[in-house]
């Protein structure tokens, strides 16, 4: 049980790092010519990064930001509540709350990468013709996995 409950905190917190990178890195789209990307907060090119976004006053866009940054408070909470729990709970109580908080989170990554996906990841509107998804797009769907299977098993698991 010791194990199961330390491989899933290293989990949590390999998620928490993950979120942070996906969020913070403008490598959500990557250019197939050269060496440009675009994220959610900046356009950058081999001359450096710039505040250009084409759509950055789109409410979209903002609405991926904020979904973004909910998903890492909500993670960050979780964690915390999780530890807070271990050390507090008594023995048979199942771990709701630190599961529900993750489940929070999963859904902020869910809609955030979803709204993502559906305007900027294969339009027109990413500034490039020809790209890839980046490692940053790549990062926030597998924190949308992980996330879901912490959530779960939180709400799963009793302190033996």
């Amino acid at each position: 049980m010791l194990v199961l409950l330390a491989s899933i905190f290293v989990v949590h917190i390999a998620t928490v790092i993950m979120l942070f990178v996906s969020t913070i890195a403008n490598v959500w789209v990557v250019s197939d010519f050269g060496a440009g990307s675009v994220g959610l907060w900046k356009n950058c090119t081999s001359g450096g990064c710039d505040d250009n976004l084409s759509y950055a006053g789109e409410d979209a866009l903002k609405a991926v930001q904020a979904f973004m940054i909910l998903s890492i408070i909500f993670s960050v909470i979780s964690l915390v509540v999780f530890v807070f729990q271990l050390f507090t709970m008594e023995k048979g109580n199942r771990f709701f709350l630190s599961g529900a908080t993750m489940l929070v989170c999963w859904l902020c990554v869910m809609v955030g990468a979803s709204i993502y996906t559906h305007h900027y990841a294969n339009s027109s509107k990413n500034l490039y013709g020809k790209s890839h998804h980046g490692y940053s797009f790549i990062l926030t769907w597998i924190c949308f996995c992980f996330s879901f299977i912490i959530g779960i098993l939180y709400l799963v698991l009793r302190k033996k």
